[in-house]
């Protein structure tokens, strides 16, 4: 993936602001107020609200990525490496994996309550099946004739892991995760409607129900910046663990 300087980074963000700012303009409603307004009591209430609703937000996003990885990455690595597992797993992964993870909500719900065990089910559900479908296939396409020289060696599986499969599934797991993120980041916001009084969902909603817009809009630029910081701390992995294929 190619990398983004900082200068492209500052240049997009001063067109978002740009573009925002005339509409609040061009609109001159309370709905949409402008941007300084916004930065402004953002910058106001960080420190002691949105931060903390923030990093209830960040916490639920990370253990969800966490239990989805050390989940899914090894099922993907067996059944790209294993035929006869996938042959006994692909037809359960094919039957799950299209139905809409934010329709059994619900489901969590009713079985673990509406606190953080539901909420980090449904982030876990997004993102393990995207790395297990990646994985899998990523393993799958590497040639038999790669593993030969280890073989020879006498290498054991451990070891075919992490000098051949490992750094060959690599590029398709990390572009998995970056896909999954948006949104499990959007069924996170969800999710935090309900049951719980943290959380930027939480924040937006309670904003947004007492009229408050200069908060709502608050919530919304701390929850985009935070899709925007896991997506450059994704490129910055990317680029530490895959330099090899970079173009």
């Amino acid at each position: 993936m190619a990398k983004i300087s900082l200068r492209m980074f500052a240049c997009g963000i001063f067109l978002c602001l740009a573009f925002w700012w005339a509409v609040a303009q061009l609109l001159q409603m309370p709905v949409i107020p402008s941007p300084e307004l916004v930065l402004s009591r953002l910058v106001q209430k960080f420190p002691d609200t949105i931060a903390v609703h923030a990093g209830y937000s960040l916490m639920r996003i990370v253990l969800g990525l966490l239990a989805a990885v050390a989940v899914g990455y090894p099922a993907g690595v067996l059944m790209g490496y294993f035929p006869c597992v996938n042959r006994l797993l692909a037809p359960v992964l094919y039957l799950t994996y299209p139905v809409p993870k934010i329709a059994l909500l619900p489901v969590a719900m009713l079985l673990f309550g509406v606190g953080e065990a539901s909420k980090l089910l449904l982030v876990f559900l997004i993102i393990v099946f995207q790395v297990v479908v990646a994985v899998r296939d990523a393993v799958a396409a590497i040639p038999s004739e790669t593993y030969a020289p280890l073989r020879v060696l006498g290498a054991a599986f451990p070891q075919i892991v992490r000098h051949i499969i490992v750094p060959a599934s690599l590029p398709k797991f990390i572009t998995a995760v970056r896909v999954a993120m948006a949104t499990a980041i959007s069924v996170l916001f969800f999710t935090e409607t309900f049951g719980t009084q943290y959380g930027i969902g939480y924040y937006i909603m309670d904003a947004w129900l007492r009229v408050n817009y200069l908060d709502m809009y608050a919530g919304i630029v701390v929850l985009s910046m935070m899709g925007l910081l896991l997506f450059i701390l994704l490129d910055w992995a990317e680029r530490r663990m895959c330099a090899w294929n970079q173009q």
